[in-house]
């Protein structure tokens, strides 16, 4: 519930409801949050304060965002990229020319630019919602 006496800013109050229904595993990966305006409604706060909460959830990389379906929160890993040692990998979000090469990849999800070692190696740009990088052997289990 939001406190609107609190020191901490509506739209943080907001982000940390959400934060903590994913985390708690209520909202799950793939499911859609309520719209905007529907979370304005429940929460009685306003648009902009909701917009924020939004984008503070897309840069923590816990939704992403896609234009005509609205916010969804992000799935687990779905690939494994064995990693060659020596190798450099950099976590980053990707520009909107990068986004698009990325089959439209939605805003909010990062990046893996994983650089091989040795001269002439081509860097790889991996989408941060579809991978998980292995070091040496996968753990079984």
């Amino acid at each position: 519930m939001i406190d609107f006496g609190a020191d901490r800013p509506v739209h943080k109050q907001l982000a940390d409801l959400v934060r903590a229904d994913i985390q708690a595993k209520r909202i799950k990966p793939g499911d859609k949050l309520p719209s905007e305006a529907r979370l304005v409604q429940i929460h009685g706060i306003g648009q902009m304060a909701v917009r924020q909460a939004i984008r503070v959830l897309r840069n923590e990389g816990l939704i992403v965002t896609v234009k005509g379906k609205g916010s969804i929160v992000a799935g687990g890993p779905r690939e494994s990229y064995e990693v060659e040692p020596g190798s450099v990998v950099v976590l980053r979000m990707p520009s909107p020319e990068e986004r698009r090469k990325l089959d439209d990849m939605p805003e909010g999800v990062p990046i893996a630019e994983v650089t091989p070692p040795g001269k002439g190696r081509h860097r790889r740009l991996v989408r941060g919602d579809r991978f998980q990088l292995v070091w040496g052997e996968p753990a079984e289990g």
